[in-house]
């Protein structure tokens, strides 16, 4: 019976494009299919070796075990994505070897998902996570609002990335904003969690983060610490950060700030602390023509992760990635690298799509054919993404309409299970 209703569950979303060049191909000798992965057409879906280049041996923490596989979760934004190899469009180019365990590269205004390497495979966030303090905190707080630093906001870990807040100091929260996503302060992120946060403070801000993953269809996101240094049970994926990204892509002032190059951080007389300069310390923002910025990140444990958009003739696509390692070519380099890769691609290329925001926490009683209907725009891109675009038209092919309410059951009730 188990079975029986993830196989409805699965056909219930194959979400598929209207042009052929949009159906997901193998470009490498396939394995067997990996746990978890949904039927793809009439064949069961086969796993390609995403292409790797050789890294350097490095000493590092056991990875931590992540949480067991969800199919649901999987084939979110659509079945093709439910592999832990390479997805790419059919008789598009080979991506670019890296090191990264998982990426994926989409565009940020229409949600085609133009390629990945295991999407939906869990990994753990390091500094990226910093753009689910900000997708949550951005429309909550008044930048020009001057905050009053505490005692808990410089509780961080001995040695790791601080911007240079001082406790009893006073900033402006745009000031604070610019030291979290230029030198990726955690004192910044606990400060901006606890303003957010309500009552429960930086907890509270916390809990408001994980919901804001859930509202954009990260499911498989689930914060512990504000900042993103490393906590038990804290995980992401390359396609959640790619729907995170989004929404802050969509939000004027996190684009002005990602491409701020550098920023004076005031003095504080009362400390007798003197102002400084901060750079930006993403190098996309420098060398990459068309950049938008992004944020970068690392832990031991992490490894280097790393989240970058830019735009090139009228399109804004954004890379994703984790499990990086610096050689030999750092995560941004990385990420530029399949970016340049993405922009090759043709306008209607694609293996799947960015879900909006709500889509998988409305009610679970909305009809069959509501759930099929193509997605209303949104505004032009000066006030955030357009979803519609290049004869992207998405059509259920459930198995029947029970097979769809079913589905959303599923997530209904699996949203009412996450922390």
């Amino acid at each position: 019976m188990k079975a029986a209703l993830l196989t409805v569950a699965a056909s219930a979303v194959l979400f598929a494009p209207a042009t052929t060049a949009a159906a997901p191909a193998t470009t490498a000798a396939a394995t067997t299919a990996p746990t978890g992965s949904a039927p793809t057409g009439s064949a069961a879906a086969t796993t390609v070796r995403c292409p790797t280049v050789p890294a350097p041996a490095v000493s590092r923490p056991p990875r931590p075990s992540p949480p067991p596989a969800v199919p649901e979760q999987r084939v979110v934004g659509g079945v093709g994505l439910a592999t832990s190899g390479l997805v790419v469009p059919a008789g598009a180019g080979a991506p670019p070897a890296v090191t990264a365990t998982s990426w994926l590269v989409a565009d940020l205004d229409t949600g085609q998902v133009l390629g990945g390497c295991g999407p939906h495979e869990y990994g753990t966030p390091a500094s990226v996570q910093k753009l689910l303090l900000a997708a949550t905190m951005l429309p909550r707080l008044d930048p020009k609002q001057t905050v009053t630093v505490t005692a808990a906001d410089m509780n961080i870990e001995p040695g790791s990335s601080a911007v240079g807040l001082v406790e009893g100091g006073r900033y402006t929260v745009e000031t604070i904003w610019l030291g979290l996503l230029l030198n990726s302060g955690n004192e910044a992120a606990n400060a901006l969690a606890r303003l957010g946060g309500g009552a429960d403070g930086a907890a509270g801000g916390v809990r408001a983060m994980n919901e804001q993953a859930h509202r954009l269809g990260a499911l498989q996101t689930h914060a512990v610490t504000p900042s993103g240094l490393d906590g038990k049970g804290q995980f992401t994926s390359a396609y959640d950060l790619a729907l995170i990204a989004r929404a802050c892509f969509a939000d004027p002032n996190f684009r002005r700030y990602a491409l701020t190059e550098q920023a004076q951080i005031p003095a504080q007389p009362a400390q007798r602390i003197k102002g400084f300069q901060i750079q930006n310390e993403n190098q996309l923002v420098y060398r990459y023509p068309g950049a938008l910025g992004g944020k970068t990140g690392f832990t031991d444990l992490a490894r280097h992760t790393y989240v970058g958009a830019a735009q090139r003739g009228g399109r804004r696509l954004v890379v994703t990635l984790l499990g990086a390692e610096p050689a030999p070519k750092r995560g941004w380099e990385q990420g530029a690298a399949l970016l340049d890769w993405g922009f090759t691609l043709s306008r209607d290329a694609a293996v799947g799509r960015l879900v909006e925001p709500g889509e998988l926490t409305a009610t679970p009683s909305a009809s069959p054919s509501a759930l099929a209907a193509p997605r209303a725009p949104r505004p032009a891109a000066a006030s955030g993404p357009v979803h519609a675009g290049s004869g992207w038209l998405w059509s259920v092919t459930a198995l029947s309409g029970a097979g769809v309410l079913l589905l959303g059951g599923l997530l209904w009730r699996h949203r009412r299970r996450l922390p």
